[in-house]
Parts: C-alpha cells; structure tokens; sequence
C-alpha cells in the first residue's frame, strides 16, 4: 500500500492534533513508509463510548494512509484505571475485566482492516504484565521515573489533597511500559491518545529514550466538548455508548442530529470521513439555511452509519419520519419503535384493563399538562393517534390500534410524539 503524503495536514486540518513530541519529526517519520503506532483502550466498562470514537477513527485515518495499527485493549491497565480528577476508581475483578476485554475486541474490529500489508494486530497488556516480577518491574522500569516528573502531572496534582493511591499514580508506568514493549518486539514507534493522556504518551516516549536510547513519537487529539466547553461525552442518560444495548442507535442517531450549529463543522471534521471539500460545501449550505439542519443531518447519518451500520440508519430515518406522520408506523420494527417513543417520552399502562381516553394518555404522556388541555388540542385538530387524527376527546384506544401489540403514537402538532407502553 502506498503511504498518503498528505495525511498529516489532513489531521491538522480536521483539528485531531492538540499536542505532539516532534511535529517535523513526525511529518518525516509518516512520509518515510509505513509506520507502525499503536493506541490503547482501557476496558474500564463494557463499552466503548464517544471519546474512545475518536481514537478509533483516527487510528483508521493512519491506516488508510498506509500505515500500521496496534489496537492494544489494556487487560492490565483496564484492573487499575488511569486516574481522574474526580478520585479514586473502583477496581474491577479480573473476570469482569476479561469479559469486558473481549466486548471491546468486539467492538474495534470492524474500524479496522486486519489484512494486507499493513494488517492492524490486536494485543492485549496483560500478556506480557502479568508475569512481570515486581523487583524485574521497579529496576526496568521504576528506575526511569523521577518521581517529581510524575508529582507534575495535572491529575496527579488535583488529587493530592484528596489522596491518591499508589496503585493510580503508578499508572503511567504500566501504559509507559506498553509503549517500550511494542517498540520492542513489534517495531511500534508512534502511540497516540487523548490529550487527557498526554503525560502517559510522552512517559512511554521518554522511556524508550532513557532505556533503549530510541526515538518514538506520540500525538494527542483534543477533548472534544461542547460549545460552553463542557464535556460532550454524557447525556441524560449517560454517557454516549457505541454498544446498542447500552444506548439505542436511534438515541445515538438523535444525539448527533440535536449538536449545536457552532459544533458541527468541528464534528464532522472529527467523526466522519467526508472530505475537505464536501465539509466545506456542508457548512456553506448550512451557513446559508441552519434551519434545515443539513449539517447536522449529514453528522447523524455519517456517525451512525459507522457505528451501526448503513441499514440501522435508514431504519431509523424511517422511524424519524413516520413518527412525525411520513411513513407508516406499522412498517417499523419493534426494537426501532420502542427505542424511539422511550427516548421521546413514554407512559405505561396495564393491558389487562381497559385503555384510559385519550386525553388522559395525553396527560400521562407528558403531551397536556391537563385533561381541560387535552381536550382544546383535540378540538383544534392538534392531537394525533397513531398519525390519525383524533376527533372524539373520549375515545378509548382498542387493541387493534397497537403497533406491534405493545404501543401507541400519540402527537400534538406536527413535532410533539410520545409513547403509550401497553403491558
């Protein structure tokens, strides 16, 4: 394969570069052949999420430019936790961390091409951690870390009133090691991550240096956050997980569809791979008519389509538009629907007796602060059920109106749905 000279400027241009070791040194390294680099993920929960994301897909942009992956998912890191600012982790049990080891596995895969000439290889820390002797482990490695380097580092420093243990401020030690490890026996020279571990980066890079006396790279790419510069990376509820048991794609699809104009150009440069000049052309449009949403729609349907898959995105189009009465309901899936009307707001209500009219829906539902309400909406011809207009006040939903035996689509407007769950 042949190596694309432009692939840093395409990464300076796309923002994904907050810090780097040697930026010329770098720039000659990526236009020298194929580079071998490698970034790691902590299975600290059985999911990936949104900042793991952009570690992802910029590990796809090298290797779509010709040069190597190591995806390194930390069975020995991932049993400590990096610290944060916030105090101590909780520690998970081995068992725990394997199993989340292999959901993460699962989940890096797809991003990458694990054939050719440039074949991404998948590692795991606690091959070559867990036999290390801890005397073998204080002189080879210990022995290269001033301890007031590591007293300096930002978490370091927020935590030290509070206390942090020995276990959390050895961490960069552990992620430094894996750094000379696959320098090492695999040739790795480049190790990237968020900015968030940058002094874990240049800890890896300066071992290599004092150990082996060798020459390694590192870069960061920035914390994405949102316009008031407050983390992106949780909603209502929670944070933003690529596992779809853990957070549906279509409220995955909902998340990207609702970024602020100001984010979005930013966003798509991160998380897509539309080029330069089709970006461009999007936020021109967008400039032009930010009411349409257009930047934002393209966003969703990008971000989605590579985390779910091209057909899960359409099947959420077409649950986006037939909850806003174009399509028809009865053609959705159930998962997709249910996933939908909960994310919108829903009701439940017992299906052993008979349904409530529907202005009490209307109430449960959060779509009417009160029954007097309900009924003006009807009145006016702004309440829907089941994208049918609804004329009587008191009519009583049957059976034969649920969608899937399960739910009903009630709508006030043309934006205002929510869901009625008939258990």
């Amino acid at each position: 394969m042949s190596i694309d000279p432009t692939l840093l400027d395409d990464l300076e241009w796309r923002g994904l570069i907050a810090h780097s070791t040697d930026l010329d040194a770098l720039r000659e390294a990526l236009g020298g052949g194929s580079v071998r680099f490698y970034v790691g993920f902590d299975p600290t929960a059985p999911s990936l999420h949104m900042g793991n994301l952009v570690q992802i897909l910029t590990a796809k942009r090298l290797q779509d430019a010709g040069h190597t992956p190591y995806a390194l998912v930390g069975g020995a890191t991932g049993m400590i936790g990096d610290p944060k600012e916030s105090g101590e982790r909780t520690l998970n049990s081995l068992d725990t961390v394997k199993e989340w080891v292999e959901r993460v596995r699962r989940q890096i895969e797809p991003f990458l091409s694990f054939e050719g000439v440039n074949a991404a290889t998948m590692v795991n820390n606690y091959d070559w951690t867990a036999s290390l002797s801890t005397i073998d482990f204080l002189r080879d490695i210990g022995k290269h870390f001033p301890v007031n380097r590591m007293l300096s580092r930002d978490v370091v420093r927020s935590r030290l009133d509070a206390g942090i243990s020995y276990t959390e401020f050895s961490y960069v030690l552990l992620q430094s090691m894996d750094f000379l490890n696959l320098y090492r026996d695999h040739g790795v020279v480049l190790q990237f991550g968020g900015s968030d571990q940058w002094g874990n980066l240049t800890g890896g890079v300066e071992l290599i240096r004092r150990s082996d006396g060798g020459k390694a790279h590192a870069f960061a790419t920035p914390l994405v956050t949102k316009a008031d510069g407050t983390k992106y990376g949780k909603t209502e509820g929670g944070a933003l997980w690529l596992d779809p048991e853990m957070m549906s794609p279509y409220a995955f699809y909902q998340f990207w569809l609702n970024v602020e104009d100001e984010k979005v150009g930013e966003l798509l440069r991160i998380f897509t791979f539309l080029s330069r000049a089709e970006i461009e052309d999007i936020e021109a449009q967008h400039a032009e008519k930010p009411f349409l949403r257009g930047a934002q729609r393209a966003l969703a349907e990008h971000v989605t389509s590579l985390v779910h898959g091209a057909e899960e995105t359409e099947r959420i189009k077409a649950a986006s538009a037939a909850l806003f009465g174009g399509g028809d309901l009865a053609s959705l899936s159930a998962a997709t629907l249910g996933a939908a009307l909960r994310e919108a707001g829903s009701a439940a209500v017992d299906g052993d007796e008979d349904l409530p009219p529907i202005v009490e829906l209307m109430v449960a539902t959060g779509l009417a602060k009160s029954k007097g309400e309900a009924r003006r909406t009807v009145a006016e011809g702004g309440a829907y059920l089941n994208n049918v207009r609804v004329e009587d006040p008191d009519h009583v939903p049957t059976p034969d109106e649920l969608i899937d035996g399960t739910w009903l689509v009630l709508r006030r407007g043309k934006k205002n749905f929510a869901g009625v769950e008939v258990r």
